[in-house]
């Protein structure tokens, strides 16, 4: 796992929310230029991080829909997660050559608050509409974002539901993603140790 994606309309209220929930201020992130999106981010131990993003308020409506889902959501929701590669374009032809398409690669920034300019690669995050697949990123030469210090909280459970967990497992196995899958309506639950105790996010 790279990172977990917790998409909200309101950033600022959900921010506040799962400050008041866990006792962790998530730290800011940076600016998505041009896709009217930022993010907050916690640390999930080593590698991996939660990504807590909405509307930018500081930035005009995008031209497109902003990423995610955000404009369709009437709540916070963990709506997809990420899985790195260090060699994405391999990764996605081992994908296709099972039977799945991941989409194509394209590169991304954001600026942080410091001035830095992260750059990345990703597919896409909507090729398998209910985010039970992960999208894969590739950081290249950019600090991967968990390194800058974040605060923490511990990965007690990470697990997917579906109606048929057949018809996702072999798309799992075609990206090298392991997630537990239990028959249920569509989605993803996520269970963090925090200083306040444990925190189901879908419960926030």
């Amino acid at each position: 796992m790279d990172h977990l994606v917790y998409a909200t309309p309101d950033l600022a209220a959900t921010v506040a929310a799962f400050t008041a929930a866990t006792g962790l201020t998530p730290m800011p992130g940076g600016v998505h230029v041009g896709r009217g999106t930022r993010n907050e981010l916690v640390g999930l131990g080593p590698g991996r991080y939660l990504e807590i993003i909405g509307p930018d308020l500081g930035q005009p409506d995008p031209e497109s829909p902003r990423p995610f889902g955000i404009d369709e959501l009437a709540q916070p929701r963990v709506v997809t997660w990420a899985i790195g590669s260090t060699d994405l374009d391999a990764a996605v032809a081992a994908a296709r050559a099972a039977g799945f398409d991941p989409g194509e690669p394209e590169g991304m920034s954001r600026s942080t608050p410091e001035g830095d300019l992260l750059e990345w690669r990703l597919t896409s995050a909507f090729t398998e509409p209910t985010g039970l697949v992960p999208f894969l990123i590739d950081w290249g030469r950019t600090v991967h974002p968990s390194s800058r210090g974040l605060p923490q909280a511990e990965l007690v459970s990470f697990m997917g539901f579906a109606p048929q967990p057949g018809e996702v497992a072999w798309m799992l196995d075609a990206v090298g993603a392991e997630l537990a899958l239990a028959a249920g309506e569509a989605g993803l639950s996520v269970v963090l140790g925090t200083p306040r105790g444990v925190v189901r996010l879908e419960e926030l």
